[in-house]
């Protein structure tokens, strides 16, 4: 009788474990990737190049993830804090990893006014090029 009491503890802990886990992981779960173009840049840019982004901000303000770029020569990426159609300072730059792939450097935390940005509406992503030096692709991270 008691090894049925243990067992029903620990699996009560396990479960209870599991959902705290899952919890967590949900602060880093996006809905959907994030579409970068032209026609959200300041100014807007004619370009046929796009990009994805899987960039997810977590409740413990880390961040996580990239942009995969197509179409486009890049010459760097960034988050920026900025309300759509505002150009903004660097928040966070973002590493090539590959061809066509910039990601978040492991470890990247936004400050506590970075992060009231990014819930706000008002951080986003932009890419450049040699043509476009200012940024040629640019989406907003939804909160």
């Amino acid at each position: 009788m008691s090894t049925d009491k243990s067992f029903v503890r620990v699996t009560w802990f396990g479960a209870v474990a599991a959902a705290l886990w899952a919890t967590g992981s949900l602060a880093y779960a996006a809905e959907a990737p994030t579409m970068l173009s032209g026609d959200q840049e300041v100014p807007p840019v004619v370009t046929t190049a796009t990009a994805t982004s899987d960039i997810v901000v977590g409740t413990d303000l880390y961040v996580n993830g990239g942009v995969t770029t197509t179409g486009i020569e890049a010459t760097a990426a960034h988050i920026h804090v900025g309300a759509p159609g505002v150009s903004g300072p660097v928040a966070v730059t973002l590493a090539k990893t590959q061809p066509g792939r910039w990601s978040v450097p492991d470890g990247t935390k936004l400050s506590a006014a970075q992060y009231e940005s990014f819930k706000a509406g008002n951080l986003y992503i932009n890419v450049h090029s040699a043509e476009h030096a200012a940024g040629e692709i640019r989406a907003q991270l939804k909160p």
